[in-house]
């Protein structure tokens, strides 16, 4: 395993300044992971970016790839409505075909509430993540910022059917399935999910997943990997759901591409997604104002010209489900953000806690911040 050179402490101690003097408590998270859990979180295409543990018999399990998940089970474990928790440890991804590190240090704050999010909470989350940024002392740092809210507002201008626009918003922060449905404009619906999924795909998920289980006994097949029917018949009904949903029209989708690519300063960025939209609705007119708000805060805190907006900011999991955060340095690029957070309320229902919690984070890579570290 390739492991991230050390940071200094006195670098470590700045990085993490920012989130202390927040009001964080210090907290660690389990080293060990349910790999299916994180799976969900990111797809079956992540599983080559874990590094995968397994007792003999027992259920797999994964190096935590990150702290948020991690914390955020942790946060509700403790049956907590509040809480503010701010974190310093290696995480771990494995890195087939580079050089890059496999294990390195993440520094972070989550943030999690009762209370409904508010342009203050998001602008405090972001002015923190380019605070630890730049406490390595960089000097080409750029925060960029996207919003997963705002492209499902997007979406709805478009005035597409019901079952379509929910599958579009499932997958926004999957940028090779978005892909793939933009792909498929024009084309006639055709069932490409398999006939077991087809056949699944009719009944309740009770249901199949009593006929699934049916089938397993009948070929004398045990699964593997800890997945059980219900999860199992749940995917290929998605997945047979996805292929056999009415496509895009051309001119829809080139729409969602323009909008996807917008990159451009945050004012300019807004006055394109209004001439984009298909028609004005309440939910678009609220997610501009809220960025309004947003940036009247922020722009207290970054020096001009450092903020970018672009629609397609995602990261490796698609939790997020409001505003994402990226710190970039020129040097480094854009795959190698110094900073990643953002919203994702939607996680802790996922996650088995209840509806009515907010969470909000990010997440800084010390060896990145430092001026003297990654080159």
């Amino acid at each position: 395993m390739r492991v991230e050179p050390s940071v200094p402490g006195d670098v470590l101690s700045r990085v993490l300044a920012p989130f202390e003097a927040a009001g964080g408590q210090r907290i660690d998270a389990p080293l060990l992971q349910p790999l299916n859990l994180l799976l969900d979180l990111a797809g079956e295409a992540m599983r080559a970016r874990l590094f995968v543990v397994q007792s003999e018999g027992g259920p797999e399990s994964c190096l935590r790839p990150d702290f948020t998940v991690a914390i955020a089970r942790q946060h509700l474990e403790r049956g907590l409505v509040d809480g503010r928790y701010v974190y310093q440890g290696p995480a771990y991804r494995a890195s087939t075909g580079s050089d890059r590190p496999e294990e390195f240090v993440q520094t972070g704050l989550e943030v999690f509430s009762a209370d409904q999010p508010t342009a203050e909470a998001d602008a405090e989350v972001a002015s923190l993540a380019w605070a630890a940024a730049s406490a390595g002392r960089r000097q080409d740092l750029s925060l960029w910022l996207g919003d997963v809210a705002l492209f499902s507002a997007f979406i709805d201008s478009l005035e597409l059917s019901d079952a379509l626009a929910r599958r579009l918003k499932r997958i926004a922060g999957r940028p090779r399935l978005l892909a793939a449905e933009l792909a498929r404009a024009g084309q006639t619906s055709v069932n490409a999910g398999g006939r077991l999924a087809g056949l699944l795909s009719g009944l309740s998920e009770p249901e199949a997943a009593a006929l699934l289980e049916e089938v397993w006994a009948l070929a004398g097949v045990e699964p593997v990997g800890g997945r059980g029917p219900a999860e199992i018949a749940s995917r290929l009904v998605r997945k047979s759901e996805a292929a056999s949903a009415l496509a895009l029209t051309e001119v829809q989708a080139e729409s969602i591409r323009a909008f996807m690519a917008i990159n451009d300063t945050s004012t300019a960025a807004f006055a394109q997604v209004r001439t984009l939209a298909g028609s004005r609705t309440p939910a678009l007119d609220a997610a501009l104002a809220l960025w309004g708000e947003r940036l009247a805060l922020l722009e207290t805190v970054i020096p001009p010209g450092r903020m970018r907006f672009t629609p397609s900011l995602g990261h490796a999991f698609d939790y997020y489900d409001g505003i994402t955060i990226e710190v970039r340095s020129a040097a480094l690029g854009a795959d190698q953000p110094v900073a990643v957070g953002g919203r994702y309320d939607s996680l802790l229902a996922r996650l088995g806690g209840r509806g009515d919690l907010h969470a909000v984070g990010c997440m800084v890579r010390p060896w990145r911040a430092w001026a003297g570290g990654k080159a």
